[in-house]
């Protein structure tokens, strides 16, 4: 075929069998659908939605809201039927971001009242796709009817469901973290942000700090699980499940740290599946693995292999959660030392100033001499806190907590030495100097 020829074929394809009158309706309902004049818009979208499908993905953005503006006015059972061909025709004539797709097809199905197992279907095929691109609500929507489901049927189901929808969660987290992390930099530099990129600041806020609240929500709904279950009903699943997956990195690590957490860690075959791991994948994780597992027991070649793996790793915001998981292995100012390296490659990293907190919190006793010394570690925890939420929206519901839980510590007047004369206190700028390993300064609430 020759060129022309091929360029006929695909406009006829593109465009239908009439291109022009495609190309004069497209234009139409475009220009009446962007101010929202959807009645005007109706007759040249209904057209186009009929006649030349494939000739933009406008037909089916738009298409929505012309017909879900018709669904409230007009007859519900028509135009519900006319939502699902939109979606059914944008699937099969733009096939992409069908993730993002599938989930708003399902938030639309549960809108008009249809069956939970029609949405759970969307819902399975949007997650199938790539779960990264559901909504937030249906992220844990998916996960508790798969909870619901399976739990007494099939438990890997739920484990490989719950690693996958968290890992999905963490995708949209970085996504979303490195778009405004850019933006909030120009900010910082003082130059003027776009009406666009003023648009996308507000809205990755508000969506990192929902993805926050179900990462919680999927934690405690599989600890809720997992209260039912022990190392008798875990080490036989993994068990069988080994030699299927005795080269998969990422079932193997899984497997590794489920067993861990649940501290079934006395058996032969967790040992089996620990060094199994490290045959499979030599990487800064499961050297991280093998230190979460074994604390100091971890030779000092090993650290110091880690260290250099880490080092060779160009992308900053994979280096900083790499260096963060080390930090969570540790202790005291080696804690800190490691999650302060981790904010230096990625500043914006909430949960590294969260780790700081906790380490200070659990210090109170240690680094403080009195009542009122012990009590102002709290304020320096409830500082690191109060940073999280400020550099990371994602992390604001957990700091939340920790704030609530640590200002209950804070020193109260009628209750403590408000200082004593020993206190190294200014009294003029109500500064306190923090001792020990923290050595922090902080300002008396």
């Amino acid at each position: 075929m020759c060129l022309s020829s091929f360029e006929n074929a695909f406009s006829q394809y593109k465009y239908g069998e009439n291109p022009e009158k495609c190309k004069r309706n497209l234009s139409e309902f475009f220009k009446y659908a962007k101010t929202k004049n959807y009645d005007v818009a109706y007759e040249s979208w209904k057209w186009c939605f009929e006649n030349c499908p494939a000739s933009n993905v406008n037909i089916y953005h738009y298409g929505l809201k012309i017909i879900n503006y018709k669904y409230e006015e007009d007859d519900k059972e028509i135009y519900g039927k006319l939502i699902d061909s939109i979606y059914t025709q944008r699937i099969t004539y733009f096939p992409t971001n069908l993730g993002r797709v599938y989930s708003s097809w399902a938030s639309s199905l549960e809108k008009r009242g249809q069956p939970k197992e029609k949405i759970f279907e969307k819902l399975e095929s949007g997650f199938n796709t790539d779960p990264s691109r559901l909504s937030v609500k249906n992220i844990a929507t998916y996960f508790q009817e798969i909870i619901r489901r399976y739990k007494d049927t099939d438990r890997q189901k739920i484990f490989d469901t719950y690693d996958n929808t968290l890992e999905a969660v963490a995708i949209k987290i970085d996504r979303l973290t490195r778009q405004l992390d850019k933006i909030n930099t120009k900010e910082t530099k003082g130059q003027i942000l776009s009406r666009k990129e003023l648009r996308i600041q507000k809205n990755n806020k508000v969506n990192l700090r929902g993805l926050g609240q179900v990462e919680e929500t999927l934690r405690m709904t599989l600890n809720n699980f997992n209260d039912s279950l022990n190392c008798e009903l875990l080490l036989p699943l993994y068990k069988k499940g080994l030699d299927a997956h005795k080269t998969d990195a990422k079932w193997l690590k899984r497997a590794v740290s489920r067993l861990y957490l649940k501290e079934c860690t006395d058996n032969t075959l967790f040992k089996k599946l620990l060094n199994t791991y490290a045959k499979v994948d030599y990487s800064p994780e499961v050297l991280i693995t093998y230190r979460d597992i074994l604390g100091d027991k971890v030779e000092l070649n090993n650290m110091n292999e880690l260290n250099k793996l880490i080092d060779s790793i160009q992308d900053p915001y994979q280096k900083a959660d790499y260096l963060y998981k080390i930090a969570r292995t540790m202790h005291g100012s080696q804690a800190r030392s490691y999650a302060r390296k981790a904010l230096k490659y990625r500043p914006s990293m909430g949960k590294a100033y969260l780790l700081i907190a906790r380490l200070y919190a659990r210090s109170a006793n240690r680094c403080g001499t009195d009542e009122f010394s012990k009590r102002m570690v709290f304020v320096a925890a409830v500082d690191k806190a109060r940073k999280a939420k400020e550099v990371d929206p994602s992390i604001t519901s957990l700091a939340n907590k920790y704030i609530k839980s640590y200002t209950a510590s804070f020193p109260l007047r009628r209750t403590c030495d408000f200082p004593t004369k020993n206190t190294p206190l200014s009294n003029t700028k109500k500064i306190f100097h923090i001792k020990c390993w923290i050595g922090e300064t902080v300002i008396i609430p």
